[in-house]
């Protein structure tokens, strides 16, 4: 009797073969778990922290630096101990989950709109835009993202008032993350759309008349979302690991709005005093969060794109 559903379920997954080998793949499925996880318990933190870590009226310094709850001294109202301040550590991470996701969601998504055009329009047209676009692209490599982020923070530094730097770090280095990624994506659009405008289809709608700005979003788009779809994901660990970089470093997300990063600098400052909760939970929460975004990007990866598979 429950054969005949089972067996619908069964024809109807083997008709999707994406959906299939992904079914197939425990660790790529573990790896989604995880991060969908993270990433739903980190926008629900309002909701699911104890504390709230932004608001002063909720510290109280005597609960300052107590233990997880299960180690002697520690107390069950708090997880995972409590920092120099007595905030609440898992509330901690959970907010600053959000911030770190926030920052490289924002990141990456503007730095592949910025590729995507410029790649679109660099490998559709060619010449002397072409040259110009990619040559833009290659001195930008040439710099370390790390060090572009960090000349950013000190241009932001010496325009900006120092009362207003804190309030917009976020937006600095969401900038600056940004300038980092879209040359990569710039350059895998531009060689997607060099292949495609070659195809019947495209030289079809030149020949007809369609203007290039309809044939750039309705044939060749389509056809160069699948590469995009797997740098997105793989630089959305790396811009996650670049802020977190950036606030270890002190340049990045202040500690009144606390990141994965921030959290693993104060930490560090307690790593030898005995208080090692502080760094290693907000690492895990890291060092976790990163692996199942690149986990999912590999995959993707190795699915979407036919010379590895």
């Amino acid at each position: 009797m429950f054969t005949t559903p089972l067996r619908k379920l069964r024809i109807r997954i083997a008709a999707h073969p994406l959906l299939y080998r992904f079914l197939a793949s425990p660790i790529t499925m573990l790896a989604t778990f995880l991060g969908a996880a993270m990433i739903l318990a980190a926008f629900l933190a309002p909701f699911l922290a104890p504390q709230d870590p932004f608001d002063p009226a909720a510290l109280d310094l005597l609960n300052s630096l107590l233990p997880p709850s299960w180690q002697e001294g520690g107390d069950a109202g708090y997880l995972l101990g409590t920092d120099d301040q007595g905030r609440d550590l898992f509330s901690a991470i959970l907010y600053g989950t959000r911030t770190s996701l926030i920052v490289g969601g924002v990141s990456v998504s503007i730095a592949v709109l910025i590729g995507l055009f410029l790649g679109l329009i660099a490998g559709y047209f060619g010449g002397l835009l072409d040259a110009v676009i990619m040559r833009i692209v290659d001195i930008q490599m040439t710099f370390p993202s790390i060090m572009v982020a960090l000349l950013i923070d000190g241009v932001s530094r010496g325009i900006l008032p120092a009362e207003q730097h804190d309030r917009l770090a976020i937006f600095v280095i969401i900038f600056a993350l940004s300038l980092s990624i879209w040359p990569q994506v710039a350059r895998t659009v531009r060689a997607s759309t060099m292949v495609q405008r070659q195809r019947d289809y495209v030289l079809a709608a030149q020949v007809i008349g369609i203007p290039s700005p309809l044939i750039l979003v309705r044939h060749i788009l389509p056809n160069v979302l699948g590469p995009i779809l797997v740098i997105a994901t793989i630089n959305l660990g790396v811009a996650i690991l670049g802020e977190a970089t950036l606030s270890f470093l002190g340049v990045g997300i202040p500690a009144s709005e606390p990141s994965l990063g921030t959290l693993i600098r104060i930490g560090n400052g307690f790593l030898f005093s005995g208080e090692r909760w502080l760094i290693i939970f907000p690492g895990m929460t890291l060092a976790l969060m990163v692996l199942s975004v690149n986990l999912v990007g590999d995959w993707l990866r190795q699915e979407l794109d036919p010379k590895l598979r």
